[in-house]
């Protein structure tokens, strides 16, 4: 993949799902979401190529991995926590925001940001959350 241009792709690898998304710095152009199952190298690498596919996108400038499993995707230029990456993302979709809650399959952190978007403090469950997130996505599905 040649590494030109302003298009970059951003790989979320998470204990229950992997998402990518390919970004030209205004819209998604593509995007994935498929279950991590066992192996989570095996997920970012189906999900990139996916959301790459579908956004006909042949030059990717960057590609940066966060989540669970960000430290087994080989193809990435950076790395970076999902605390950085929520912090960056509401920073840019919603200014202002100055906390955020995530409740994921594993874990739930809260996040306070500044004025700036930056990460002033933030808080994660101390103990095992396993089913937190499934619980939601459970309770999501029965309200269908």
């Amino acid at each position: 993949m040649t590494k030109v241009g302003n298009i970059t792709a951003g790989v979320d690898i998470g204990s229950r799902t992997t998402k990518a998304l390919i970004w030209d710095g205004v819209r998604a152009l593509g995007k994935a979401l498929i279950s991590t199952g066992w192996s989570p190298d095996k997920s970012a690498s189906q999900a990139y190529e996916q959301a790459l596919r579908e956004a006909d996108v042949k030059e990717i400038a960057r590609t940066v991995v966060t989540g669970y499993g960000r430290a087994s995707a080989a193809f990435a230029d950076q790395s970076i926590t999902e605390i950085t990456a929520h912090a960056r993302g509401i920073a840019h979709l919603l200014p202002g925001t100055r906390a955020l809650i995530d409740i994921g399959g594993q874990d739930s952190k809260a996040i306070i940001l500044d004025d700036s978007g930056l990460v002033q403090d933030f808080a994660m469950n101390d103990r095992c959350a396993a089913g937190s997130g499934k619980f939601l996505e459970f309770l999501a599905m029965t309200m269908e």
